[in-house]
């Protein structure tokens, strides 16, 4: 390739008589001569001090820029946001969650269209960050590639966040102490790293590894490993070899990339945000992507992995056996991906497998063909009466198919998060949370906390949980959120009012209000939806931008294209 298509974009910024006070910019940031006629590799970290997720990042962005530079290239360093989930969780700052992966797309877009970088290794680390960066690659279509910042190693006693999530709510039905509490909290994370089971964060780093953005095993690396810096090491030698060969991100984002992507969350237990954050992802590279593609791929594929939050194991004990690689192998033999998708290797995902090897004798963490943990997929997209759009349920079978009770209805998290610890659930409910979706809250909170009272206080077989927000990939039980149209543009749910029964069926796909079409109509007429706080900044923005979140709950325009 010529040399100045190598630098396709940053020549436009460096080259030539009146691009000098560029170049004198770029001179005191540490740039040589030399590296005028280098392409440039941005390095788009996610590193900050607010959560262990992203702490280590910092020093794996410095990495991969100085393996950049050795590759021919010239490596810069740029920050976005992160938020953190987990501390933010069962608070009004979790409604900024889901609007960070707006913002951090927005923002590498804007770094590398401003300064004209020729490729992106981007590192994220965190629920939000990860799919943003993906989203931003797909805009942006230069060649790119994905590290995961690795995932967090095991707490004393093989504890995790959700461990202590669950001890609040047996703490609060007297089954552990206060004493008992504290030692949960001060020992369950140990330093750097994404949340330890196959929650959102790792399922997204899979996803996106089975998307073909990322290097082989870069989801199943624990985030303090040598693994993990080699990992950055070879992602900016990949970008510089993509650059030489010309593969930018849409020529991997295709359709049957991103239906590899689904069928590997199926087949690991993932969590319910990689339905909305895939097909956000595919609404970005410009693929039509659905809920019921989730249906059509999770009846043919099987749930194989027995990771929390409802199985036993965590990812770094899927890390010791060999990550994902070997089940995607299995996968491909079976005839469950398909193998001749491009991905940021430059060779195709079936060349990716061919001498990977199988896992070892005797692990229990990866099931069989013959003997899964579900035949079908735990992600099951319901519609009826009460989500004329759809909802998901994440239901692994351990809950039971079909769940039948009474609703009661709280119109926030913290009402029914209080309801829960104040033992004034019973078997039988049905929670309805609502004005907690995309433009309710605003923002489309995570329900971990109600989820994990539940599962503390014992009732895991015993009560359902109904949102029009979402679940964090922490959350288990008998749960469906994304409940489209949601509350605030005066969907069914909005509607349901305490003591209607609610049919949740996911071998029928079905989630049913078991009240009359004439007496939702006189209820309808009756709604009035409730004031918000919120009345500017960025809440205010998303709000008036978002799609539903049965379209991925994006802020770019449906006629977009």
């Amino acid at each position: 390739m010529d040399e100045k298509e190598l630098r396709r974009y940053s020549r436009v910024v460096v080259d030539g008589v009146e691009q000098a006070p560029s170049r004198a910019m770029l001179r005191a940031v540490g740039f040589s001569e030399a590296d005028f006629e280098r392409p440039q590799i941005g390095i788009a970290s996610t590193w900050s001090m607010v959560t262990p997720c992203n702490m280590h990042i910092g020093g794996l962005a410095d990495v991969a820029a100085k393996a950049a530079d050795e590759a021919g290239a010239k490596g810069v360093v740029f920050n976005t946001i992160s938020v953190s989930d987990g501390i933010s969780m069962g608070t009004p700052g979790m409604r900024y969650s889901l609007v960070s992966r707006e913002i951090i797309a927005d923002s590498i877009e804007a770094v590398t269209g401003a300064e004209g970088f020729d490729g992106i290794v981007a590192i994220g680390g965190c629920d939000k960050n990860m799919p943003a960066c993906v989203m931003a690659m797909a805009r942006l279509n230069r060649p790119s590639v994905f590290v995961y910042g690795g995932t967090i190693k095991p707490g004393a006693k093989r504890r995790d966040i959700v461990s202590v999530f669950e001890a609040v709510g047996a703490a609060s039905s007297g089954k552990i102490s206060d004493e008992e509490l504290l030692e949960v909290e001060q020992t369950a994370i140990p330093g750097p790293g994404a949340c330890g089971g196959m929650y959102t964060a790792n399922t997204m780093a899979s996803a996106i590894e089975a998307l073909g953005m990322s290097l082989a095993n870069s989801s199943a690396q624990e985030a303090v490993s040598d693994h993990k810096l080699e990992d950055c090491r070879a992602a900016s030698a990949a970008v510089m070899h993509l650059i030489e060969n010309d593969i930018k991100p849409l020529d991997i984002m295709t359709r049957p990339a991103f239906e590899n992507a689904i069928a590997v969350v199926i087949a690991l237990g993932g969590s319910t945000n990689a339905v909305l954050h895939l097909i956000a992802i595919a609404r970005e590279a410009g693929v039509d992507l659905s809920l019921d593609d989730f249906t059509r791929i999770g009846a043919k594929t099987p749930v194989l992995a027995d990771l929390r939050p409802s199985g036993r194991y965590l990812m770094s004990e899927l890390i010791a056996i060999g990550g994902i690689q070997p089940l995607m192998k299995r996968m491909l033999d079976a005839g469950l991906l398909h193998g001749d998708c491009l991905t940021v290797t430059g060779r195709t995902l079936a060349e990716n497998l061919a001498d990977v090897e199988d896992y070892p004798d005797g692990q229990d963490i990866v099931r069989d063909f013959d003997h899964p943990i579900k035949p079908d997929s735990h992600l099951a997209i319901l519609y009826g009466n009460l989500a004329p759009d759809g909802a998901v349920a994440k239901i692994t079978g351990k809950e039971g198919l079909h769940f039948e009770g009474t609703a009661r209805v709280f119109p926030s998290e913290e009402d029914a998060l209080q309801a829960i610890l104040d033992d004034k659930i019973k078997a039988g409910d049905v929670i309805v949370v609502r004005y907690e979706g995309p433009k309710g809250a605003p923002g489309m909170r995570e329900m971990l906390s109600p989820t994990s009272a539940i599962m503390g206080k014992g009732l895991g077989s015993d009560v359902a949980l109904i949102t029009d927000g979402r679940f964090s990939g922490g959350s288990h039980g008998f749960v469906v959120g994304h409940v489209s149209p949601e509350a605030a543009v005066g969907g069914p749910i909005a509607l349901v009012e305490d003591g209607d029964g609610i049919v949740i069926d996911a071998e029928k796909k079905e989630i049913r209000l078991n009240v009359d079409a004439e007496t939702l109509e006189k209820r309808r007429q009756g709604w009035k939806r409730p004031p918000s706080a919120v009345r500017r900044g960025v809440l205010a923005k998303y709000r008036a931008e978002v799609s539903s979140a049965s379209e991925g709950a994006v802020t770019i325009p449906a006629d977009w294209d």
